[in-house]
């Protein structure tokens, strides 16, 4: 169970993913009923440290030896991460972490740190699209994916640039606490709930938006009609394109096909129903558009290595399942 939460920050690092660790994990969220984390700041090099492009100069209350406590350490980005050293008892406080069972998240050029350590050697992982082929020449045993969002590769969590980070750790707080809790705390930050990391890291829009943004009409009517046979035909004849057109509008807009994104979210949706209704599998499989247990089982295995069983028990204990 995630409780205890630690970033590591040297000098220059970037106040942007630094405080999305801050915000996610940093924050007393108590009177909504949400967990707590016990969270801190270790410095992991001598100080003064600053700020990347503030001039402002932070003074953590803590040092590495903190990062023994931790569940997870956030590893945020530095704006020298490419050319710099790191110190040896960072990067010995990092392997031991994982080697106990704790996790690691970077986000952007904090990669690096992950690199220099080793944990990315023979991991996929990710950083930002500017920073990916550099990390890949600096790290050859690393299978680095330079096109999606957030990589999660067990102990080791890999995300891309800036916005993304919120991305990986709403990923992580779903997974160890669940889809309520990463949905309240996405409200609260009124931000998306959830982008898979596969979707484009990069996406072009070679076409201008115009006044109605009629693939985001369509995606709405997508998300309130998860239970129903959804196809591609249907979708274009709604925002007036052929499908052929709207299949590229919608890649172009969002990152991920029609299909990739309706499957995503029933699965998403079937979590919730798991976690906060007691109806059967097969219901949930209904109500989620799977149709039956069976499809439900398949593309929970699939895209989340569990059962809809598992998953309800992992939550709401043995009873439930």
């Amino acid at each position: 169970m995630l409780r205890n939460v630690a970033v590591a920050v040297v000098d220059q690092v970037t106040p942007f993913e630094f405080g999305t660790f801050c915000e996610v994990f940093g924050i007393d969220r108590s009177e909504q009923g949400l967990p707590v984390y016990d969270f801190a700041v270790c410095a992991a090099e001598e100080g003064p440290l600053t700020l990347a492009d503030t001039g402002l100069a932070v003074t953590p209350a803590h040092g590495l030896e903190r990062l023994a406590q931790a569940d997870l350490i956030c590893v945020p980005a530095d704006r020298r991460a490419s050319v710099r050293d790191y110190p040896e008892p960072y990067l010995d406080a990092l392997r031991r972490a994982v080697d106990r069972g704790a996790r690691v998240l970077s986000v952007c050029s904090g990669a690096f740190v992950l690199g220099a350590a080793g944990l990315l050697d023979g991991r996929r992982c990710t950083t930002h699209w500017m920073h990916a082929a550099t990390l890949a020449r600096h790290f050859p045993r690393a299978l680095v994916d330079p096109d999606v969002l957030y990589v999660d590769a067990g102990p080791v969590i890999t995300g891309a640039g800036t916005a993304s980070g919120i991305d990986a750790c709403l990923h992580v707080v779903r997974q160890e606490q669940g889809a309520e809790v990463a949905n309240a705390i996405a409200r609260r930050m009124v931000v998306p709930p959830h982008r898979d990391g596969g979707q484009a890291q990069f996406i072009q829009r070679p076409l201008p938006r115009t006044a109605c943004d009629t693939v985001g009409e369509v995606i709405g009517w997508m998300a309130r009609h998860l239970a129903e046979e959804i196809t591609v035909e249907q979708l274009a004849e709604r925002a007036h394109m052929s499908p052929r057109t709207f299949a590229r509008r919608f890649q172009q807009e969002t990152g991920t096909t029609p299909y990739q994104w309706v499957l995503r979210q029933r699965v998403l949706l079937a979590q919730e129903l798991l976690e906060s209704t007691d109806d059967t599998v097969d219901a949930v499989a209904g109500r989620s558009g799977f149709g039956n247990a069976a499809a439900l089982r398949h593309h929970f295995l699939r895209t989340l290595g569990t059962t809809p069983n598992a998953f309800r028990r992992a939550f709401r204990g043995p009873r439930a399942a």
